[in-house]
């Protein structure tokens, strides 16, 4: 089991919700995306995955309560519901097993499942530092970095033409200068 923790919007508002605050478009979920300050820094990075009459949003776990703290502040009169998912995390390589999707940022990161079981023996450090993957707390740091300094957009977690989002105008002129 990874160390990350699952978050579950659901909701009349949630997709709406969603497509507002964060990097990439929702409707093309699952997708690896981010949140970010209005002045365009990284807070958190995660995947949103559809999950029945809602999504789950796979965070890794020290920054899920501060991404649910977050979420709450913004949902104001939105028809979402925030709630704690508990199942587990695992990723591998090699075939997925029903259930899993494939990893949206590279190929190379194999799949991710929710309640699947257990991680295979991969080494993770080394396919993230081999394939430039920057990880929460190590390369991304809240409230310093950039995302396209991250390679966020290499990594297909930022969409350019999906509209507005929290930190949008910043990363825009990121992009374009």
């Amino acid at each position: 089991m990874t160390a990350r923790r699952l978050l579950r919007l659901s909701g009349p508002d949630a997709e709406e919700f969603l497509q507002g605050l964060v990097t990439n478009d929702v409707r093309r979920a699952p997708i690896y995306t981010a949140l970010l300050s209005p002045q365009g820094k990284y807070l958190a990075d995660f995947f949103i995955i559809p999950d029945g009459d809602g999504f789950l949003l796979d965070v890794p776990a020290e920054q899920a309560d501060d991404l649910l703290r977050r979420l709450t502040m913004y949902k104001l009169r939105a028809k979402v519901d925030i709630t704690e998912d508990l199942r587990g995390v695992t990723r591998g390589t090699g075939p997925a097993p029903e259930g899993a999707i494939a990893d949206p940022r590279d190929p190379a990161l194999g799949w991710r499942g929710y309640g699947l079981g257990a991680d295979d023996a991969t080494d993770w450090d080394a396919i993230r530092v081999e394939h430039l993957v920057p990880e929460a707390g190590l390369e991304l740091i809240p409230n310093d970095s950039f995302i396209l300094e991250m390679g966020f957009e290499r990594l297909h977690g930022v969409d350019f033409r999906k509209g507005c989002y929290v930190g949008q105008e910043v990363t825009a002129r990121m992009k374009h200068k």
